[in-house]
Parts: C-alpha cells; structure tokens; sequence
C-alpha cells in the first residue's frame, strides 16, 4: 500500500497540471471579464493557471526521480497534461482574443496549435536522442511565447495576417528538425559548453524586467536563434 501510494505521488502532481491547464481553459472563455472575485480578467487568470501548471511539470519529474517512481504511465500522462496545459490553453486565450477583436472564423486558426503540439508531443515520446537537447520547440515554450504575445495582443490588436503566419511559424516550429538546447546544463561552471543557456537566462530576466510579460515572445524568439546558432558552431 505504501508502495502504491508513494509509487502515484509523481501522477499526482502531473494531474495538478492537467487540472491547472483546464482551469486555464475556462478561464480563456472568459477573457476580458473579471474572474473570482479579483481585479484580474479571464486571460490573466489563464496565465495564472499555465503558470502553476508548468511549476507542477517542474515537480513531477523532479519528485519521481526522488521516489524512483519513473514509469510508463507517468510518461504518457505528463504528454496527456502538457498538451491541454501548454498546448489547448494558450490556444483558447488567443481564439477568445481573436473573437473578441472580430475576427470570426479565422479565430479557428489558433486550433492548429494543440494538434501540432500532439504531434510534437506524440514524436517526443517514442524518440529516445531527446534527453539532453529537443527536436523542435518543445510545448512548454510555445505556451511561453503565446502568454507573451496575447499579454500584448490583449491590448495592442495585431493584423490577422501577422497573427496567422505567427500561428502557422510557432506550429511548424514545434515539429522542424531543428536541434534546441536544453536549459540543463551537466557541468556549470563551463561557460564554453552552457554559453547560450547562460546568455538565455540572462537577457530572458532583462527582457521581461524592462517589457513585462509580453517579453515573453522575445525571449522564445531569442531560444530558437540562439538554437540554430549553437547547431552551426
């Protein structure tokens, strides 16, 4: 019983996650109302939300490793949680803000995310030379990027166009073959080996210091070039 318990203390963390992401998907139906009480509209609250989720993503891999509780079960649940955490929910945000500027039916665009983010999801789980670095933008960044970007779209409206080819850009990214660096580092005090991971961090803090939230797009833009960087050295 014990050993049952201890061996479920990882799955419930990562369903804190999963329950996380569909909060934040009621919340994005929700976007420029207040919600529970507080000064904070929908959109915010689906921040919020993504957020906690990726604190609980954190944990449930760190806890299971404590525990030696990795397992099968909690591989496929963790990709079941992060695909509504990171993938439906920032996709909700912006289809309620698409709707909400009257944009109609090309609000449906923002669907393409969570399908892409499946299929990034469904790749990553059966390829095993994803340990130290990704092949393409991992989901948890993406939900990154779209928190940064309706952070600004809730109110700076952006063209269709623009939203649309960023849309279609941040789908593809996630399943390209392009080799992005884990923030891991093994040995850290090598700035040779850790030099992006360093400099991510480091103007990540700056960006979203100086923009606030909405930094948030810059500074995924800068982990992709600063990826395709480091493959070329």
């Amino acid at each position: 019983m014990i050993k049952a318990i201890r061996n479920n203390i990882p799955n419930a963390i990562t369903s804190l996650n999963l329950l996380c992401g569909c909060l934040a998907c009621i919340a994005a139906f929700h976007c420029n109302d207040t919600m529970c009480g507080s000064a904070f509209k929908g959109y915010e609250w689906a921040f919020i939300f993504i957020g906690l989720a990726a604190v609980a993503d954190f944990f449930d891999g760190l806890v299971a490793r404590l525990l030696h509780a990795v397992s099968g079960i909690g591989k496929e649940l963790d990709s079941l949680a992060d695909l509504i955490s990171f993938g439906l929910a920032p996709a909700m945000v912006l289809y309620n803000m698409m709707l909400g500027y009257g944009e109609g039916h090309w609000a449906l665009a923002a669907l393409l995310l969570p399908v892409f983010g499946a299929l990034r999801l469904a790749r990553f789980n059966i390829d095993t030379n994803q340990a130290t670095t990704f092949t393409g933008l991992p989901i948890p960044a993406n939900a990154i990027f779209w928190i940064g970007f309706t952070a600004g779209y809730a109110t700076h409206h952006t063209p269709l166009l623009a939203v649309i080819l960023i849309i279609v850009a941040l789908s593809l990214l996630m399943v390209c073959n392009l080799r992005m660096f884990s923030l891991k580092m093994h040995n850290l005090w090598s700035f040779k080996e850790n030099w992006a991971q360093y400099l991510q961090m480091i103007a990540s803090v700056a960006v979203v210091a100086i923009m606030g939230l909405s930094g948030l797009t810059f500074v995924i833009i800068l982990y992709v070039l600063l990826s395709v960087i480091k493959r070329e050295k």
